[in-house]
C-alpha cells in the first residue's frame, strides 16, 4: 500500500491529496528516510510525521483494505507521541485562547507586549 494512501486510511489526513503534499514537503519519514508519496509501506515499519508542528511516531501493525472508522484505527497502527511535544502543543493552544471580551478587536501594542510576557513566562524562555 502507498504511504499517502495509508496515512489517509488511518485518518491522519482528511484527504489523500493532503497526505501526498505532506510527503512531497518532506514531512513524512519512513524508516529514517524521507518518503515519496508512492513509497510502499509494510507492517512493522516506522513512520514519523510532522503535523501541527509536532513530530508523531507511528508504528504500522497492519494494512487496512480501505479507510477505517476512527474506533478501528488502533488495530492498524500505534501512535507514540512524545510527552514533551504534547505538553508544548497544549501550551500553544492555551495561548491562542487568551481571555478577551468579544468584540474588543485587535490588541493594542501594550496588550500585545503583556500577552508576549505571559507566554514567555509559561514556556520558561
Amino acid at each position: 500500500m502507498r504511504i499517502d494512501q495509508y496515512l489517509w486510511c488511518i485518518r491522519l489526513f482528511k484527504s489523500r491529496n493532503i497526505a501526498t503534499n505532506a510527503c512531497k514537503k518532506g514531512q513524512v519519514i519512513l524508516n529514517n528516510q524521507t518518503a515519496k508519496p508512492s513509497r510502499e509501506v509494510l507492517p512493522l515499519d516506522h513512520i514519523k510525521i510532522r503535523k501541527d508542528q509536532i513530530w508523531r511516531h507511528i508504528e504500522i501493525l497492519a494494512l487496512p483494505k480501505s479507510r477505517v472508522g476512527a474506533k478501528l484505527v488502533g488495530l492498524y497502527c500505534v501512535d507514540r507521541i512524545n510527552t514533551e511535544d504534547a505538553e508544548r502543543n497544549e501550551l500553544q493552544q492555551l495561548s491562542f485562547h487568551a481571555k478577551r471580551d468579544r468584540g474588543t478587536g485587535r490588541p493594542t501594542k501594550k496588550e500585545r507586549r503583556e500577552l508576549d510576557d505571559l507566554t514567555e513566562d509559561e514556556t520558561g524562555e
